[in-house]
């Protein structure tokens, strides 16, 4: 569902209109219909929604409705206007979605952006999205990576000041953020022996100390304890130099020491289609690489491009890891 508000009906249902063009595979909605049916009229889009009440009888419905499993909001949302009575429908459709996944009647989640501060007055404990998957899951440590068919980054640190970041980066949080995306690159993604690239954190990796200690104190015995432990993985190198096609082409992830070095390089790339994946959990879970868009929803104008990437990207994680 996302939030109610925002952008994430309409691209949901634009990906479903175009499930034939982008060779989508079935996927259900947790939300209201008569949201969903009202965002229809308004647009003049001509979708059959089918309610369901399990998961797989998506998969015969899909070709010719939307599959809905309903979860009722308690006010019909105004687009761009955000309201704390549909907080707990919001967190609610979270939950199930992962319950879902978790007892097998699914194979993926896929988020639709959420609004924080409507949740945080609703009484939200958590930061966002990831830590409460996390949370659901009982996974201890979540890592966002942000993926599309030419990058993949995973930021060490993420939404915390540069300042802050850098006093947060220990050797052993660069370890176990390098150990999980090694473990999801071969269980979800296929790869085989997967190769990290590791961002160095001040210029030039240091340049020798002559820029800055943090690399060879921090960074470099994090890569060797990495390879020690049989992982793939070469650094620290000049960030500068490690998002050039060439360069990219030599690994199949980029570990970056904090938020922006890591996501200026894919979103300058791919910026529509980008997919933010959290690793580390039981289950698959992807989600746009944008927010709520208040701004343009209601306005039939949002692109569902990045959705769509994301459950392409789903259906792909989902069907590796049958075959793990």
């Amino acid at each position: 569902m996302g939030e109610p508000a925002g952008i994430g009906g309409e691209i949901a249902l634009l990906a479903w209109l175009r499930r034939h063009e982008e060779a989508l595979p079935p996927f259900l909605l947790l939300d209201d219909p008569a949201r969903l049916r009202a965002l229809a009229v308004r647009h003049g889009w001509t979708i059959p929604l089918h309610i369901i009440e399990m998961p797989a009888e998506a998969v015969s419905i899909f070709g010719r409705a939307l599959p809905v499993l309903p979860v009722p909001l308690p006010a019909l949302p105004q687009p761009g206007i955000p309201d704390r009575r549909n907080a707990p429908a919001v967190l609610h459709a979270i939950e199930l979605a992962t319950a879902l996944c978790r007892r097998g009647e699914a194979g993926a989640v896929v988020t639709n952006p959420i609004h924080k501060a409507a949740l945080y007055d609703a009484g939200f404990p958590h930061p966002g999205h990831t830590e409460f998957l996390a949370a659901l899951c009982e996974t201890p440590r979540p890592v966002m990576m942000l993926a599309s068919d030419r990058l993949r980054v995973v930021p060490v640190t993420i939404h915390v000041s540069l300042r802050l970041a850098i006093d947060q980066l220990t050797p052993d949080l660069i370890i176990e953020t390098g150990r999980i995306t090694a473990t999801d690159l071969r269980e979800k993604f296929g790869i085989a022996r997967p190769r990290l690239a590791v961002a160095g954190l001040n210029p030039h990796a240091g340049e020798s100390g002559s820029m800055g200690s943090e690399d060879a104190a921090i960074v470099a015995p994090a890569v060797a304890q990495l390879q020690a432990e049989g992982i793939d993985a070469r650094g620290p190198l000049p960030p500068d130099t490690m998002f050039h096609a060439e360069a990219r082409a030599g690994y199949d992830a980029a570990i970056c020491m904090y938020h922006d070095q890591a996501l200026i390089p894919i979103k300058t790339l791919d910026f529509d289609r980008a997919v933010n994946v959290t690793l580390g959990l039981p289950i698959i879970r992807t989600s746009p690489d944008h927010g709520t868009a208040f701004d343009i929803a209601g306005k039939g104008i949002a692109r569902p491009d990045s959705l769509i990437a994301a459950l392409r990207m789903a259906a792909a994680m989902a069907a590796n890891r049958r075959h793990v």
